[in-house]
């Protein structure tokens, strides 16, 4: 118990007797340099008085080397941007690497690394070469010969045969990928909190799968990173096993699901409504997640939104009508511009048509619009083509009916409202602040369309011509549209279509809801709200009750890892800065604020995790890239033979996640093949 009148231990006033300011313990958790001397009752700088003694100067050059009892906040940060402070740490790295030097030069590491044969390294950067240029493993006993023919010294040494073995191909994946594979970790490892993005892909042999990447930050260098996992087997089951499997999974790739702040769960997913409520399962493991989904894939966006059998049967029927119409097109292309059209269409999607599999063309604009403008010309082809084509006769067929040409309309008016928000997600410095406006939009338009008919739509109903039926008995009537009459088409299936479409676009309203929940928007736009400059206010007058309500919104949504009142006292300065910085992006402000050696990290620990956090987060063209290539990559055959997921594994590891050859370390790869481990 302190007697009456005494100050505690460790507290002492500064020199200012009408403000009566006490030393925080707690500040020497937030700057790792400071000290206090309880016997002169003084705080200190340790790193400018180390660089004091070793440089040996006469006197010190601030107050913090001797010591001070000005017990303020701000002192602290007006020291750590001081430039004395900064040629103190200057002094002392320096200092350090001289020392270290020293100790090498003096004693010598008890083990010498073996050097390793150039023609093993030459075989595994022939190995990782093939992966990352999709050549296929057979390929490489006839690329080692190649490379024996054009005199590579390396392959050309008497005591290198053998080596290579056919077979051999698969363990050198796997020695290379567990080199990869441990690099990963330890980057997952250092990043204070990670992205994690859940994809559903098909491979070559129709097994469905989950693919699974992460997104980090380094603290040393404050640039991000995308890093593709692994893959799951999906059986063909319930619904649940999705989200079962893939909480499993984060266990066994070693996530650490403390640091899961983010879920993008596979927003271009062939399957996406299996995907579902994913969040909820994966947050009882991960307490920080907000999920954060996106629409960046052009050939699989979430449209299938129909939610009885009959509507999803239409949709399916639909996209079946134009997928065989497509495979079509590559057979009779050259008879028929518009069926080139619908090739070029083919290619852009890079559709095999050689192998089944879905593709939703239901959600390819251009392809929708290339039917619609050609359509009388592709029936007219079509119908020449029907006594030599059966499968022609059966497509004329289908374009005839009503509800193909209605949908069509009905698509030609929705997918333009999803344009502006695939685009967003394909942009380079992708501006957060716009996200939640455009996906208002996006929700308010589609809930426009439902009750109002679209302008395709409205435009086909009124150019549809009726004349009474006066052959057939009990027909009220025939509908004719550009001179073509339309099956299975009357008054009764126009009112059955028009409330199809209601149906089809509120499905769809509301899994754009269930992609993009309000919470999750309010967290992103004000995460850029806080750290882009260019949404700040144009006159610094104006700064002063700026950005309140989004600060407190995340100072609450991750109350667990800041302190509060430290953010809301450190964010008027905070805000003066940023104004200072408008030049600066979104990225570039936050890589600052999380690079652990600059000012900012310093100056505001704060703003430094609520950076991390959104520099974390799985948008943009990198990680769409990855995406798009796992895809392509587990379509192809050249690895379907392989029995084991593991020869998978391997070669998605080295084509996704290996850096340029110059930098993987293949002598450790050596090491790793040869030992069999």
């Amino acid at each position: 118990m302190v007697p009456p009148g005494k100050k505690p231990a460790g507290e002492t006033s500064n020199s200012n007797k009408k403000c009566r300011r006490y030393f925080n313990e707690r500040w020497k958790e937030e700057f790792g340099w400071l000290e206090f001397d309880h016997k002169q009752r003084t705080m200190f700088c340790t790193e400018c008085r180390q660089a004091l003694v070793r440089n040996k100067h006469g006197k010190a050059e601030n107050a913090f080397t001797v010591g001070t009892d000005n017990f303020q906040r701000h002192a602290l940060l007006r020291h750590v941007t001081s430039g004395a402070h900064r040629q103190a740490l200057a002094v002392n790295r320096e200092q350090m690497a001289s020392e270290a030097e020293a100790q090498c030069r003096q004693e010598p590491g008890p083990l010498v690394k073996v050097e390793v044969h150039p023609a093993k390294v030459a075989a595994l950067t022939t190995v990782y070469w093939m992966v990352k240029e999709d050549v296929p493993d057979e390929k490489c006993a006839s690329l080692l010969e190649l490379q024996k023919f054009n005199l590579c010294q390396a392959l050309l040494s008497s005591d290198c045969e053998g080596y290579y073995q056919p077979g051999s191909v698969q363990a050198m994946q796997s020695a290379i990928a567990k080199v990869l594979d441990a690099e990963d970790k330890l980057r997952m490892k250092s990043s204070p909190f990670i992205g994690l993005v859940v994809d559903e892909a098909v491979d070559a042999l129709e097994r469905k799968r989950l693919v699974l990447f992460s997104t980090a930050v380094s603290l040393h260098a404050g640039q991000t990173s995308v890093t593709f996992l692994g893959t799951v087997p999906l059986p063909d089951s319930e619904d649940w096993t999705v989200a079962d499997r893939t909480t499993k999974a984060l266990l066994t790739f070693g996530l650490p699901t403390k640091k899961v702040v983010w879920l993008n769960s596979g927003g271009s997913s062939p399957l996406t409504h299996r995907l579902s409520g994913i969040g909820t399962k994966v947050k009882a493991t991960c307490p920080l997640l907000t999920e954060v989904h996106c629409l960046s894939h052009h050939w699989s966006s979430p449209l299938r939104g129909a939610k009885d059998v009959s509507e999803a049967e239409c949709v399916q029927k639909y996209e079946a009508v134009m997928d065989a119409l497509c495979r079509l097109s590559v057979h009779f292309a050259a008879e028929n511009s518009h069926l080139r059209e619908l090739q070029n269409v083919l290619q852009l999607c890079e559709r095999d048509t050689e192998r089944p599999g879905a593709v939703h063309w239901s959600s390819i604009l251009p392809a929708v619009e290339a039917v619609d403008s050609s359509w009388p010309t592709l029936l007219f082809h079509l119908e020449s083509k029907s006594e030599r084509s059966p499968i022609a006769l059966g497509i004329c067929e289908e374009l005839k009916k009503f509800y193909f040409v209605a949908f069509t309309k009905v698509l030609l008016d929705t997918l333009p409202v999803f344009q502006t928000l695939n685009r967003f997600f394909l942009l380079e410095d992708t501006d957060l602040s716009i996200l939640k406006p455009i996906v208002s939009a996006t929700i308010v338009n589609l809930q426009l369309q439902k009750n109002v008919n679209g302008q395709n739509f409205q435009v086909f109903l009124s150019d549809l011509i009726e004349r009474p039926c006066e052959d057939h008995k009990g027909v009220e009537s025939r509908f004719f549209y550009k001179g073509v009459e339309l099956a299975d088409c009357s008054k009764t299936h126009v009112k059955k279509f028009e409330h199809f479409k209601k149906t089809y676009l509120e499905g769809l309203r509301c899994h754009l809801q269930d992609r993009f929940p309000t919470r999750s928007l309010e967290v992103v736009s004000s995460l850029s709200a806080i750290f882009n400059p260019k949404c700040y206010p144009q006159s610094l007058a104006e700064i002063g009750s700026y950005g309140m309500d989004e600060l407190n919104l995340l100072l609450q949504a991750y109350s667990s890892l800041v302190v509060r009142e430290r953010a809301l006292d450190d964010f008027p300065l905070f805000k003066r800065i940023v104004f200072g910085l408008r030049q600066q992006s979104y990225k570039d402000l936050c890589a600052k604020l999380v690079y652990e050696n600059s000012e900012m990290h310093q100056f505001f620990p704060d703003f430094a995790i609520l950076a991390t956090v959104a520099l974390v987060m799985p948008f943009g063209p990198g990680l769409r890239e990855k995406i798009n290539r796992a895809r392509k990559l587990l379509r192809q055959r050249w690895w379907s033979h392989r029995k084991e997921d593991h020869g998978l594994f391997s070669v998605m590891k080295i084509a996704l996640n290996g850096p340029v050859l110059k930098e993987f370390d293949f002598p450790l790869a050596v090491e790793y093949y040869e030992s069999g481990t």
